[in-house]
């Protein structure tokens, strides 16, 4: 990272999922004013800038990450003047502005896609990804992400298009200059409205084989296999350079691209400064695979790899939660007897981490999992597919759905909870999605009034790092404890050192007395409700930061 793009490590960032956050009008969906009326609440909480999941109009196959108009608000969230709005007083509170954008893909309700798949002699034919039938048969046997096979036939073109995801989520074709020329001249438009960023979604899948060659993965349950090839191909790095040399390094905006990476190599080609790529990555996993493979050892070699490979040259994006992922203190807490002091400790092991911290909506508030109690409940495609994949494996419906329902996407997309009311305070009408019912118990308005509460934890964790040098800029380095569940860690420059301790478990562990010596003054406990630190026996998932 360039030192004209520094500013970057003084930000924390916070997602909204707009369909989620707050009603203004009553018809269930949470809207853009309703974000404006809540702009005081980030303000408190600390925050300096907002990333909005897509607002872009969008028939909502896929909750808004199928777009059929780049330059358009969708209808439900309000209009273009209310963005303008939130934009303009985003700006009176230093809050930056950093839009979702979805470019691997478009909705086939896009006029783009009505004209490429209207004929093969259409200006636009090759804006998307078409193929011949094979033994008059899809190209291969490719599945979708969300279930069935990839390809989906046209009878105006006598051909098959590709969608990685939703069949209403056609893949665009960027080997199109023209196509090319469109994405980067819409980008351009929105930082000249004023955007100040943008998360890229899906963005590892540009580049796409000409011979679209048959999966080497085993069948799924209902016959077809993942792609395997469509990561790690240099043309996707290619087009991620123009969009930089197009856009992004001229205009001077934060970029953060969610990024399928097997291996940290490829993880730094995304976002090492010569590469002229992103400030900074999320990575995707599966949540199947998160929840089957995620451990206290893992989580910390990943870290330390990443950090030893980039500190020199890249920047990290640090979080746990966001729209794909379960709710992290049910994933990697305790949503039952530990929640709050694992909700805590959480927030307080990923904001002593170096890299920008990421907070979604509600994890300030210790927001958990959801078990609703039908997958006809469910919104999620991809919950959905995946409820059918484990019925076709052989699974009850009964174990189907238990599984479906630690995975699924919606365990993030309930409605807010901002009061103890049926409906959280989310919306005076019928919620799109489910409240979680524990909003009675977890709601910001009661934690805004308690001094210990999760809340406040995060708000003072957000200002610890804008005062402390050793948070946004110091270097790490990770302590032997011989406890695989008991992280030791420091954080420091020339001025400051921070060191801080975080159990990883429900059982106590001792601090090596060694790792102690000078530890100084306490600055923040997991267990502040309880009297904070009170020695080197740490409880369950107890978190302590010292300044030396």
């Amino acid at each position: 990272m360039t030192e004209q793009k520094s500013w970057i490590k003084d930000l924390v960032v916070y997602q909204i999922y707009p369909r989620s956050f707050y009603d203004s009008n009553g018809d269930g969906i949470g809207d853009l004013p309703g974000i404006l009326q809540k702009l005081d609440y980030l303000e408190e909480l600390g925050i300096n800038a907002l990333w909005l999941s897509p607002v872009y109009r969008s028939p909502n196959d896929d909750n808004g990450y199928d777009i059929s108009g780049y330059q358009e608000i969708m209808e439900e969230f309000g209009t273009m003047e209310d963005w303008d709005r939130l934009r303009d007083a985003c700006r009176q509170k230093g809050i930056r502005v950093i839009m979702d954008l979805v470019v691997n893909h478009s909705s086939d309700e896009h006029p783009w896609f009505i004209e490429s798949r209207s004929s093969r002699e259409n200006p636009k034919s090759d804006y998307y990804i078409w193929r011949d039938p094979v033994d008059g048969h899809e190209p291969n046997n490719w599945a979708s992400a969300f279930g069935g096979s990839a390809w989906e036939y046209v009878p105006e073109r006598g051909q098959y298009y590709f969608h990685y995801f939703s069949k209403k989520q056609p893949d665009l074709n960027w080997a199109c200059q023209e196509l090319r020329d469109e994405v980067i001249g819409m980008m351009n438009w929105w930082v000249d409205k004023g955007v100040e960023g943008f998360r890229v979604d899906a963005i590892s899948y540009l580049d796409k084989p000409l011979d679209f060659p048959d999966s080497t993965l085993p069948p799924r349950p209902d016959g077809y296999s993942f792609p395997d090839c469509l990561i790690c191909r240099p043309g996707t790095h290619a087009y991620i350079r123009e969009m930089n040399r197009r856009v992004f390094a001229p205009r001077n905006i934060l970029t953060v691209g969610e990024v399928a990476a097997p291996t940290v190599e490829e993880l730094g080609n995304y976002v090492k400064t010569d590469r002229e790529e992103f400030d900074m990555v999320i990575p995707f996993v599966l949540p199947k695979t998160e929840i089957d493979t995620w451990s206290p050892k893992r989580l910390k070699k990943d870290i330390e790899e990443t950090y030893q490979a980039m500190k020199e040259d890249g920047w990290w994006a640090r979080f746990f939660s966001n729209h794909d992922k379960p709710r992290q203190v049910s994933l990697y807490g305790d949503d039952g007897e530990y929640w709050e002091v694992s909700a805590k400790f959480l927030a307080m092991f990923l904001h002593s981490l170096p890299g920008t911290p990421y907070v979604y909506q509600g994890e300030e508030i210790g927001m958990t999992n959801v078990k609703l109690p039908s997958i006809e409940d469910y919104d999620d495609p991809s919950t959905r597919d995946q409820y059918q994949q484990y019925l076709l494996s052989g699974m009850t419906p009964e174990a189907a759905l238990a599984q479906a329902q630690l995975e699924s996407r919606d365990n993030a997309r309930t409605p807010m909870q901002w009061d103890n009311s049926e409906t959280g305070g989310f919306t005076s009408g019928t919620p799109w999605l489910k409240t979680n019912p524990n909003t009675r118990e977890i709601n910001v308005e009661t934690q805004r009034r308690d001094s210990h509460s999760v809340y406040q934890c995060y708000r003072k964790l957000i200002a610890l790092r804008k005062e402390s040098p050793a948070l946004s800029r110091g270097d790490l380095v990770f302590l032997e404890t011989g406890q695989e569940d008991l992280f030791a860690l420091t954080r420091s420059t020339a001025e400051e050192t921070l060191l801080a301790f975080h159990n990883f478990s429900r059982q106590e562990h001792e601090i090596p007395a060694a790792l102690l010596d000078g530890a100084g003054e306490v600055l923040l406990s997991s267990y502040d409700r309880e009297g904070g630190y009170r020695g080197p026996v740490l409880r369950p998932y107890e978190s302590v930061i010292f300044r030396k």
